[in-house]
């Protein structure tokens, strides 16, 4: 089992399949969630939809999952493989309980994992994830006999009712998509085989977009490493210049990151993804929210409309609950995920998609003229590989040398260290989904956010 690991988190469990992941533990995290559902929503059958994202190991762990769900009495929706925003989206639409996705996010094929989603679509925070852990370290289960079990349902909407909200969000936001459809962009679209390649193509022809599909099939066989990084997402960048498109996306195989390529075939990332998803909403007096490892981008781009930002600790539940208690519509994360409350309160790259291409067209601009005329800054971004359990101790021998070094600077300690000198910030903390430790360095120039990496680097 070193060296592979089961990950528990406010992300949900995550591990090797086989390993430490095995399907015991994916029908026990069902009924964990079953059981939380139970107390939390006051029924003995609460409704559940469960989906997948498309690795060859989805179905082994949706069969284990539901199998623990149906155990505690919940009633299940059973909707294949979809994008895990394209679930959340679901909950809303059958009004069900709660949900439950099979997905390792952008981890390889070798992952896989379970995400937990609430009845308002929502990644349970910290202290409700903790309780659905509790249960399931504990296997404090509310089994039922046959007299208490639901029904398994088949439902098949999930792309269209995934549409349809994103349309419903814009004309409730008094976005005119005609514009875009006028436009009639040419799209390369990297799915990397995973979910969200029909819902994408879905959105995109709704959009009178001419499509290059690139890994759109959700085979589950990953084209390329499904975490769309630059050096993940050569193909695509080629693709878009051989084609002379106006823009490249790559979505990661649960389809919740988005990143960009511009009409040269240069690679924008997914800094760039909330701040110009974002662009369109923001209005004077808005609050948005993004996580304490995110591009201050947003910072310069929210003052520039008048709204202000509210940092979070990392994970999407975090971002949500921020977003509920500040009443913001928009928030999200620098890897490439916009939250559109509107939509649905998970990261959501077909939000990201449309918004990104309205931008464009409601500024009748390129993406390479619109994110050339953003502020720019210079971020670095490292994983090392530790122990589980060993962070805390790493984390103090951080904050003790850059005390040391910068007496000046401002510290934020929600999610690991975070230290702010002047217009530079670097960002130290433990994964919730891989033992690693992450740490992000911003600064107007490459070298001075490197310096700030090399610094806590030195004493890990």
């Amino acid at each position: 089992m070193s060296g592979k690991p089961l990950m528990k988190s406010v992300s949900g469990v995550r591990g090797w399949v086989g390993a430490s992941l095995l399907p015991e533990t994916a029908s026990m995290y069902g009924a964990a969630l079953g059981s939380w559902l139970r107390g939390a929503r006051g029924t003995d059958h609460p409704t559940v939809v469960v989906g997948r994202d498309s690795r060859p190991s989805g179905p082994m762990y949706e069969a284990a999952l539901t199998a623990g769900l149906l155990s505690v009495g919940c009633r299940v929706l059973r909707a294949g493989v979809l994008s895990t925003p394209g679930v959340g989206v679901l909950i809303g639409a059958h009004e069900a309980d709660g949900g439950a996705v099979v997905t390792a996010s952008h981890n390889p094929t070798p992952w896989n994992g379970i995400k937990a989603l609430r009845h308002d679509g929502v990644a349970p925070p910290a202290d409700q994830a903790a309780e659905i852990l509790r249960r399931l370290d504990a296997a404090e289960v509310d089994r039922v006999g046959v007299e208490g079990l639901a029904s398994v349902v088949d439902v098949t909407d999930g792309v269209s009712v995934h549409l349809r909200q994103v349309k419903a969000a814009f004309e409730a936001a008094g976005l005119d998509l005609e514009r875009v459809r006028r436009r009639r962009f040419k799209v390369v679209l990297d799915s990397v085989c995973g979910a969200g390649g029909p819902e994408a193509l879905a959105l995109l022809a709704d959009l009178n977009a001419e499509v290059v599909p690139l890994h759109t099939e959700p085979t589950g066989v990953f084209p390329h490493v499904p975490e769309p990084t630059a050096e993940h997402l050569t193909e695509l960048c080629d693709e878009v210049r051989r084609h002379g498109a106006d823009v490249g996306f790559a979505q990661d195989p649960d389809a919740d990151r988005l990143a960009l390529v511009d009409g040269g075939g240069r690679y924008i990332g997914e800094e760039y993804t909330l701040v110009l998803s974002a662009l369109p909403l923001l209005r004077a007096g808005d609050t948005v929210v993004a996580n304490l490892s995110t591009s201050r981008m947003i910072d310069d781009v929210a003052a520039g409309a008048g709204a202000s930002v509210r940092r979070s600790p990392v994970g999407e539940a975090n971002v949500a609950a921020a977003m509920r208690d500040s009443g913001a519509r928009v928030g999200g994360e620098g890897n490439g995920g916009i939250m559109w409350s509107a939509v649905t309160q998970v990261r959501d790259s077909l939000a990201g998609i449309a918004l990104v291409l309205y931008l464009m067209a409601s500024r009748r601009q390129a993406l390479a003229e619109v994110v050339d005329g953003l502020p720019s800054y210079a971020i670095v971004k490292e994983k090392l590989a530790i122990e589980p359990g060993t962070s805390g101790p790493m984390l103090r021998r951080v904050r003790d040398l850059m005390a040391e070094r910068f007496p000046e600077m401002a510290v934020d300690d929600q999610d690991g260290l975070r230290f702010d000198i002047g217009a530079r910030w670097v960002h130290v903390r433990a994964s919730n989904t891989e033992p690693i430790l992450r740490v992000i360095a911003e600064a107007p120039d490459p070298d001075a956010a490197q310096e700030l990496v090399d610094a806590c680097r030195a004493v890990l």
